[in-house]
């Protein structure tokens, strides 16, 4: 879509939600890294449980917005394979423990979700639906379930002592997003805002749009720069 042609009120929403991920993350630096004591405010537990729920969802609407999804995914995709990289590092510097590696994160699971949209666009609304559902209920249902095999944790099927500091299997996820799919065609089938108005000339709804825009990009560097500051906030302090 041309940029003129853009949903505000979704750019915008995914630009709160890539904010409110930096905060999240910032607090857990703070705990993870400074050994802080910190008492999380409810804001910040339902943004822990259920952003990333909207994040997902959001992705899957505008995922029926755009084209080019399976070279998209691969970018993304690519992009988690490289955090995956980053954090292993991290591991085997002795920067940190291992279990700050990102096995599945949220970018391995756009990514794959973003290739696999192809494979079942052209359902009917209903049948995608419908099928939405059963993976997120099937999500919920095996959640917390241990196999033997290691090979099954992008689909949420943990073996013992698997950890990731960042965690966002298939199921239920991959359901949430053909949701979000659902959502695309039915409340914008026609592409068009459903906010029209003066808000989206806002100063603060222009600064949520461009974050939104460049959401993928926050994320690649929001860590290294906020990790970074912190790190050298403690060495002055100490």
């Amino acid at each position: 879509m041309q940029k003129q042609e853009r949903i505000w009120e979704l750019d915008a929403l995914r630009g709160l939600c890539i904010l409110c991920v930096i905060v999240v993350h910032f607090l857990f630096d703070l705990v993870y890294f400074a050994g802080l004591d910190v008492s999380f405010p409810p804001v910040y537990v339902f943004v822990q449980q259920y952003g990333g729920v909207i994040f997902v969802v959001l992705s899957g609407c505008c995922a029926t917005l755009g084209s080019r999804s399976f070279r998209r995914g691969a970018i993304v995709f690519g992009c988690g394979m490289l955090i995956s990289a980053v954090t292993a590092g991290m591991y085997f510097l002795g920067m940190a423990a291992r279990d700050v590696i990102v096995w599945f994160g949220v970018l391995h699971l756009l990514g794959v979700c973003m290739m696999l949209y192809p494979v079942y666009k052209k359902l009917p609304t209903e049948a995608l639906a419908c099928i939405g559902v059963v993976l997120v209920v099937a999500g919920y249902l095996l959640a917390g379930t241990t196999v033997e095999a290691k090979f099954l944790f992008p689909l949420g099927l943990c073996y013992p002592g698997f950890a990731s500091s960042d965690y966002f299997p298939l199921l239920p996820h991959l359901g949430w997003y053909m949701l979000g799919t659902v959502f695309g065609r039915t409340v914008y089938a026609d592409k068009k805002t459903r906010l029209p108005g003066k808000a989206k000339s806002w100063a603060v709804t222009r600064f949520f749009c461009f974050c939104g825009r460049q959401s993928l990009w926050i994320y690649l560097i929001h860590q290294p720069v906020v990790f970074g500051l912190l790190q050298l906030v403690l060495r002055i302090i100490k």
